[in-house]
């Protein structure tokens, strides 16, 4: 069962570029570290042998991931999204009605979410909540503290 993800162009760049320096750079770099062990001696006493076929698999294991999401991936066409409800790419200025304050985050897929840069995840309780929902719209949210109460004052696009 592939796992269709949503990426923006940035995103989609980012990831490909992680997977081609895995396989150019990383891979090379694996099987030296293998060679250079298996020169050391004795196969089945050898520590760093085993070490450096453990961090192969690993790689491998993370390639294979990787390819796997790329594969699934697909670019999101913002010229056919709704500039009048929030959605994935949508920037959001939000107002936190307990405590009056102001927030702006850009609401994003999963894989690319960051929260110091204000990216949060469509799939997180809050961009989930945030999703679908107009200018002057009231989003309850509810957070295992309980539940938040957004006012949404603006949307916007980069």
């Amino acid at each position: 069962m592939s796992n269709v993800s949503y990426y923006t162009a940035e995103g989609l760049k980012k990831l490909k570029e992680e997977l081609d320096h895995l396989k150019s750079v990383m891979r090379p770099k694996a099987s030296a570290d293998i060679a250079e062990a298996r020169d050391k001696g004795d196969l089945s006493e050898n520590a760093e042998y085993d070490a450096a076929k453990e961090a192969q698999g690993m790689l491998e294991m993370r390639i294979a991931k990787l390819e796997e999401v790329y594969s699934n991936a697909r670019l999101i066409d913002e010229s056919h999204l709704d500039l009048t409800k929030v959605l994935v790419l949508s920037n959001v200025k939000i107002k936190n009605q307990s405590n009056g304050m102001e927030m702006k985050y850009t609401l994003v897929a999963e894989s690319e979410a960051d929260l110091k840069t204000g990216k949060i995840s469509v799939t997180s309780p809050i961009g989930k909540g945030l999703l679908g929902k107009s200018v002057g719209e009231i989003a309850e949210i509810t957070v295992p503290n309980g539940t938040l109460k957004f006012e949404i004052l603006e949307i916007s696009r980069d």
